[in-house]
């Protein structure tokens, strides 16, 4: 498995190419080559502030030898009208990165704001805020870290790092029973050390989990349950099993579902209905 550093290269170099292509003509035709100049991150919205590391990166990928100075960090609050950071570069270089950069920083911006606004309803429950796999292909890595900066929690990365036996699976399977069973040889006979979370559909399903699941799955998830659902079945897991409530959770009823006592809920909500941010990165001769 590759790591963070090295996934994020690979992101930033195959956005530059999507963008610079042959050359950025508008720049090659009319800027020095050897210019170089200052800009500034001007914040025009007010928000949790994301992917000021991922700028830097950006920037130091492209040219090593640039300066760039943060006013800010990751996670902080935003108000319109504040400077996030200072990059002193080649004329070249700001240009080319310019709109990877805005890219990048306006999406986890507005994920990061939109986690800090549910994760902030968890304050004094025991519950967290997980998100999903519903991202935005090839740009799961930075809405991830987006959601870890407004105060949420990663649920797994990809379909590699986790079994998760969902509705599909189980029917496929023929049931509850041979899925977890076939899912438990499946990591045995092949050496993998991954955990098992199931997908349950009703209070049963629960119940067949508690009865056939003891050592072999991690998690029970309780998908669209109602939150009194969520309840008895958090009382019949009682702790040998982590617990996620998942589907149909908003901003208005997360409260509900975290005085149920379960461990987490998801909400996909996070990172498929943020609105980015609004930024700009501008030229400054001071």
């Amino acid at each position: 498995m590759q790591s963070y550093q090295e996934l994020l290269d690979h992101l930033i170099l195959s956005a530059l190419n999507e963008d610079i292509g042959d050359g950025d003509h508008s720049t090659l035709s009319c800027i020095d080559p050897l210019a170089e100049g200052k800009a500034v991150l001007k914040i025009k919205q007010d928000g949790i502030l994301a992917g000021l590391k991922v700028a830097e990166h950006i920037f130091h990928l492209v040219e090593p030898a640039a300066i760039f100075s943060p006013l800010k960090v990751d996670g902080d609050s935003m108000t319109a009208g504040e400077i996030a950071f200072n990059i002193v570069a080649k004329v070249s270089t700001i240009l080319s990165c310019e709109r990877l950069v805005l890219n990048c920083m306006q999406r986890m911006s507005g994920i990061a704001t939109l986690t800090k606004k549910y994760s902030s309803l968890l304050e004094g429950f025991h519950t967290r805020i997980l998100d999903t796999r519903k991202t935005t292909p090839n740009f799961r890595l930075l809405e991830k870290e987006a959601v870890r900066i407004g105060g949420g929690v990663n649920h797994r990365y990809a379909l590699y790092d986790m079994i998760m036996l969902k509705d599909n699976h189980i029917d496929y399977c023929g049931g509850i029973e041979p899925a977890i069973n076939k899912a438990w040889n499946y990591i045995k006979t092949n050496n993998q050390n991954i955990k098992i979370e199931v997908e349950t559909r009703t209070l049963k399903d629960v119940e067949k989990v508690i009865a056939i699941g003891q050592g072999k799955v991690f998690r029970i998830m309780l998908d669209n349950f109602k939150p009194a659902d969520v309840a008895i079945a958090v009382k019949l897991i009682d702790g040998t099993f982590e617990t996620e409530a998942s589907g149909g959770i908003d901003l208005q009823n997360i409260k509900e579902y975290a005085a149920t006592g379960v461990d987490f809920v998801s909400v996909g909500a996070l990172i498929h209905q943020a609105q980015s941010l609004d930024l700009s990165l501008k030229a400054s001769f001071s």
